[in-house]
């Protein structure tokens, strides 16, 4: 059985590890991208173990971009774009992560989401323009339960002035001076996602952290850590096919 990260999160839904598949050297072993370098039919594999946790449902995914547009779908398929929303009990949404944040949402409505948030991501909105188009629908997005997945942690991952300034016009000043090197910054993404699900009026206590920074923990890919030479994971959630 593939393992999973869990959190509260109150429909099925998970984050895999690097743990439980087939592949091999840098990518072992359950690398879940094609699009790395790793033998295609091992990543098919490790892709049906994961799809074999939740039932083998019909999947959507994405093309992503590193920008903040999110879909409204209904069916399977690739969308381009770095976000996902559906009302279809069944389907099963997955997003791709290797340092960037996995966000899921679920609204008690019948509303579930998932979203890929790295520094583009989170500086541009993602995550706010996902609760409009709840809101678009005709939902409270303050109702929301939110789950974050493992990302990279605040002090691993080291910016340059460029990307600060840019959180500084959005508001967001969740960075430090790196101590080890002059002109450089320590950047918490998540800090800065709990900081817009703040100003969103998320409530405190529907918001999960898994709390695992993928550059330090050794059972999980990190883009930065491995210098690109490494696999993909995924944040996946789906609305049961009968809520309780």
């Amino acid at each position: 059985m593939v393992p999973l990260l869990t959190t509260p999160l109150p429909v099925p839904h998970g984050f895999t590890t690097r743990e439980g598949g087939v592949s091999q050297g840098p990518y072992q072993s359950l690398n879940l991208s094609a699009a790395t370098g790793d033998d295609p039919e091992r990543v098919a594999e490790n892709q049906r173990r994961v799809l074999a946790a939740f039932g083998h449902p019909p999947a959507a995914g994405l093309r992503q971009v590193h920008g903040t547009e999110v879909h409204l779908v209904e069916g399977p398929g690739t969308f381009e774009g770095d976000g996902l929303l559906t009302r279809t009990p069944g389907l099963l949404l997955r997003v791709g992560i290797a340092d960037c944040y996995p966000l899921l949402l679920y609204h008690p409505e019948g509303l579930v989401g998932a979203l890929h948030a790295g520094w583009r991501g989170v500086v541009g909105g993602i995550l706010p323009k996902a609760l409009e188009r709840v809101a678009a629908l005709g939902l409270d997005p303050r109702d929301v339960h939110l789950a974050l997945g493992p990302g990279i942690g605040g002090g691993c991952y080291q910016v340059g002035e460029e990307v600060v300034e840019r959180f500084l016009e959005a508001g967001l000043p969740t960075f430090t001076p790196d101590p080890k090197a002059p002109g450089k910054y320590l950047l918490d993404l998540e800090k800065a996602l709990l900081l817009q699900a703040e100003r969103a009026g998320l409530k405190g206590e529907r918001i999960y952290r898994v709390g695992l920074c993928t550059h330090c923990d050794p059972r999980l890919f990190s883009h930065r850590r491995d210098r690109g030479q490494t696999g993909r994971m995924w944040g996946l959630v789906m609305l049961p096919l009968r809520l309780r």
